[in-house]
């Protein structure tokens, strides 16, 4: 696909513009796409073109969702797993030159416009970063980040970069919940005084002891851990169970979290900001390999008065206010009064964004060069309250949020936990 620009465009006149326009693409600093007006739309010429790092589950089926949208094309794909990577290539039709072990060597390709990733946690970041250093725009799966000082580099970067973010928070792509959040926005319920958050249980147990095991064939388990902490190799350690231990991820916490409190996040107009107050319960393992919280309640306070109130159990929002409530899980919108549900939003109130396919309003934003429904700097608001309840679980007490600043307040132990150490080589 073809890139020129925008912010040199406007300089020059329609006419010099049309007869000049491939000489000038290549000085050209913010990348738009030129359109096909020969072949159509969704010609090759004009398709986006992507690349794959991570391919787990999640991984691969963002990778099934774009080969199967007509305007984007998977031209290659990256796992430190050899057997997860072969089967992805093998599934995109692609040949051997077109898969890769390492992220670097794929983003450095110059005919891919962007990288979809989907690898554990902690790689988020990192991976992200170098993507948009390298021009490339990103479709991260959700959590966004590892922790919060990540999340404001890989914003401020694609700020920075100029590229296109979209956090794979898909739930922003469901008309039931941007209905429920147009209700609360728009005061259907009255003031909103609270929202009560429910997110899953572990669904994975571990056993009280474990043994390093030998690393498999064809796994580069060295590249798995990249800036995590050297550790043993152990099956329990990788692929979907990484979330339930700290180095990697943030446990259904994060997971979940980073759906549920999302969404309690956009109905309370707090896309930009976060609560100030967090305190919290959690229910830690006491032995073998799992680290993260097994039941978590916490609660939120945010400068509006608003509480936040999360416990394990389900995986939903509900809004309450003055004058009723709104309920929303997945397929499922719930109020009282059941008038509400048939309440129509005025053209003259708020309508929050509208994306019907979370996947699709990403290729359309890297065409018109505007944000996606769940940009960087939501999806690192949403992951920060994610990371706030974490922190003051395990410190066990109450903790004050500067979300301006991203600072606590009067709180070095709190502070240190806003950022962590990265394994040489690996830096932000």
């Amino acid at each position: 696909m073809k890139i020129k620009t925008t912010n040199q465009i406007n300089k020059l006149s329609r006419r010099d513009f049309l007869k000049g326009s491939a000489a000038v693409g290549a000085a050209f600093a913010v990348p738009t796409i030129v359109p096909s007006s020969v072949f159509g739309a969704n010609a090759p010429s004009n398709r986006i073109t992507i690349g794959s790092i991570g391919l787990g589950g999640m991984g691969t089926g963002n990778m099934k969702g774009f080969k199967g949208k007509s305007g984007s094309e998977v031209l290659a794909v990256c796992d430190v797993d050899a057997g997860h990577r072969e089967k992805a290539r093998q599934t995109a039709g692609l040949d051997e030159k077109s898969s890769y072990n390492d992220f670097r060597d794929l983003i450095s390709r110059d005919d891919i416009d962007a990288v979809v990733v989907a690898t554990p946690d902690h790689w988020h970041v990192p991976v992200s970063i170098a993507a948009v250093k390298a021009g490339k725009d990103v479709y991260c799966e959700k959590p966004l980040t590892l922790t919060i000082a990540g999340g404001r580099a890989l914003s401020d970067a694609v700020k920075r970069y100029g590229r296109v973010l979209q956090t794979g928070s898909q739930q922003r792509s469901g008309s039931e919940f941007r209905n429920a959040c147009e209700l609360v926005r728009n005061g259907r319920i009255g003031k909103l005084h609270t929202i009560k958050v429910g997110i899953p249980g572990n669904n994975r147990k571990c056993p009280p002891t474990w043994e390093a095991e030998p690393i498999p064939e064809g796994f580069d388990y060295d590249m798995w851990l990249g800036p995590a902490p050297w550790e043993p190799y152990i099956e329990q350690r990788c692929h979907y169970q990484f979330r339930f231990v700290l180095d990697y991820s943030g446990g259904q916490m994060t997971n979940w979290g980073a759906h549920y409190l999302d969404i309690g996040q956009w109905g309370n107009g707090a896309d930009d900001t976060g609560p100030v107050e967090i305190e919290g319960k959690g229910d830690f393992p006491e032995s073998g390999l799992f680290t993260t919280a097994k039941k978590a309640d916490i609660t939120y306070t945010y400068a509006n008065g608003v509480k936040l109130l999360l416990k394990t159990g389900g995986g939903n929002t509900r809004f309450e206010g003055s004058e009723g409530w709104v309920f929303v899980t997945r397929g499922k919108i719930d109020a009282e009064p059941k008038s509400l549900l048939k309440e129509k939003i005025g053209p003259d109130e708020i309508h929050l964004y509208n994306s019907r396919d979370h996947k699709q309003n990403f290729l359309d934003c890297i065409k018109s060069r505007k944000d996606p429904i769940a940009s960087a700097e939501i999806g690192h608001r949403s992951s920060t309250v994610c990371h706030l309840g974490n922190i003051a679980m395990l410190l066990g007490r109450k903790v004050k949020w500067d979300p301006k600043k991203e600072r606590f307040i009067n709180d070095r132990e709190a502070d240190s936990m806003i950022a962590r150490s990265m394994r040489a080589p690996w830096k932000l």
